[in-house]
């Protein structure tokens, strides 16, 4: 008798099936597990001899083999004890064979029979709810497999609760979805000093989703405006929080089933490197920039990492989606990010200041810059100088505008882009328009396309310049309510474009 149970592999946001078959035939003892299995799945057959051992029964003394199928899907983690133990239960008789292949099974079987959680819970019960199966999965995991939206949940906390149920000795309760955590906000703008020009750089960057690198001393206040970003920004839509907290799940990062409203904010330190940053590793997991889709990425101190880390990331910024290839998976993930960096303009950080300088200015400025690859460069809309914050500025009350006025205008400019999606069913912010929707969109009036054309020239601006001027035009204008992009929209965009190339 073969019996068989089903699961899931995860490539990606991808939940592939696998079927885990169990044999019992005649011959030495052995338990074997097949189907390109790593090492935590060939631990498996540990784990679950001492977990069934654990409620009292023991194996046959037959030759046990377990296929993954297919056999050529690499099989990775831990999520694979649970599926394995509930085949080999029922080919050994003690639960219906049938009756559990209408299920969909993940979780890691303790020792002592306990199931525990395991990443990807919220990706297999997306699965499971699309085909009508019930997914079995650990107890402390249940409400985030109800935010699938399907009844068919069954969260057990361990084996033999699990057995008793299936053999309708008792009934496990339903779980519901988890709380959906209300939205966090960072500092209040109000506690930045001066800084006009960058406070205004950081609205445009949060009404339309585009890349910021603010650039200046020490002090100056960088890293505290980037942290008041999350504040500005909208929360997430429910379509929103599920994609992000899909992420996570596959992250192993979703606590206790919650969900957050509010978008990502991921700040890795500047010694990351490439996989920690984009994804990978021996079992590929998902980097800073998927973490923080449709959030924020503050790369703080920017020259600072590594170049190759940097460049990394081009692909990512231009397509919203990183690509990790490896020798046996090609695995996508989701990367719609907006970057906000901060650096100083040289290594000392104190250029504009003859007498804080290093003997080494200006050179020392160019070296510094020169980290920073100019096709990295071109991908970020806005470049803002941040000057040094004057005594003057430290004594001066709170701004009269804070978080929330600025938020305000924000959420109505991005109400604009979303009525805009809704009717063309094109981009969710002005950063991902393209083609003929920012044509159609993002096209300045008859002066402002005469200022563009001119500033192209003088600026010898590339494509891709070209076409995030006008995005970040079309999020100006919308800032101001304006139907139609016009010549000083286009002006104070082109003003946040970088000048000097970087050698």
């Amino acid at each position: 008798m073969i019996a068989t149970v089903a699961t899931v592999a995860f490539l990606g946001l991808e939940a592939r099936p696998v079927e885990v078959q169990c044999q019992l035939v005649s011959g030495l003892p052995n338990f074997i597990v097949v189907g390109l299995a790593d090492k935590a799945v060939a631990e498996s057959r540990e784990r679950v001899r001492n977990a069934i051992a654990a409620i009292g029964l023991s194996l046959p003394p037959k030759r046990i083999t377990v296929n993954l199928s297919p056999a050529d899907l690499p099989k990775e983690g831990s999520h694979y004890d649970l599926p394995i133990a509930l085949a080999l239960l029922a080919a050994m008789g003690v639960i219906d064979a049938e009756h559990v292949s209408e299920h969909l099974v993940v979780g890691e079987l303790g020792l002592d029979g306990r199931i525990a959680p395991v990443p990807g819970v919220l990706l297999a019960a997306l699965y499971a709810a699309a085909r009508d199966l019930t997914l079995i999965c650990p107890a402390s995991q249940g409400t985030e497999a109800a935010w699938a939206g399907s009844d068919g949940v069954l969260a057990a906390p361990d084996l033999l609760g699990l057995i008793n149920h299936l053999k309708g000795g008792t009934i496990l309760p339903r779980p519901a979805p988890g709380e959906a955590e209300p939205p966090r906000h960072g500092p209040d703008l109000r506690q930045v000093k001066g800084q006009e020009t960058a406070k205004r750089a950081l609205e445009i960057a949060a009404a339309g989703g585009h890349n910021l690198l603010m650039s200046g001393p020490p002090g100056s206040g960088k890293s505290l405006m980037a942290s008041c970003l999350p504040g500005i920004l909208p929360p997430l839509t429910p379509a929103e929080a599920l994609e992000v907290s899909m992420v996570a799940s596959v992250a192993g990062t979703l606590s206790a089933g919650r969900i957050s409203q509010s978008r990502p904010y991921r700040a890795p330190h500047h010694s990351a490197s490439m996989a920690a940053l984009v994804g990978g590793g021996l079992r590929v997991k998902p980097g800073e920039v998927s973490l923080a889709h449709l959030g924020v990425l503050f790369l703080d101190e920017l020259p600072e990492f590594q170049r190759a880390v940097l460049d990394s990331l081009r692909q990512p910024l231009e397509t919203g989606e990183v690509s990790v290839a490896r020798a046996n998976a090609h695995v996508t993930f989701p990367a719609r990010v907006q970057l906000v960096a901060a650096m100083n303009p040289c290594r000392c950080g104190h250029i504009a200041d003859p007498a804080l300088a290093c003997s080494r200015a200006p050179r020392c400025a160019a070296d510094y810059q020169a980290k920073l690859s100019g096709p990295l460069l071109d991908r970020i809309d806005l470049h803002v100088e941040v000057a040094a914050v004057t005594a003057a500025d430290l004594v001066l009350p709170p701004a009269a505008e804070g978080t929330a006025e600025v938020a305000a205008r924000v959420a109505a400019a991005r109400g604009l882009q979303t009525a805009r999606s809704a009717a063309t069913g094109g981009a969710r912010t002005n950063a991902e328009l393209e083609g003929d929707a920012l044509e159609t969109i993002a096209m300045p009036d008859e002066t402002g396309r005469a200022l563009l054309a001119q500033a192209a020239a003088a600026m010898k601006l590339s494509a891709r310049g070209y076409t995030r001027v006008l995005r970040v035009a079309r999020t100006i204008a919308d800032l101001a309510g304006a139907d139609r992009v016009g010549r000083l929209h286009v002006a104070e965009a082109l003003s946040y474009r970088r000048r000097a190339p970087v050698n």
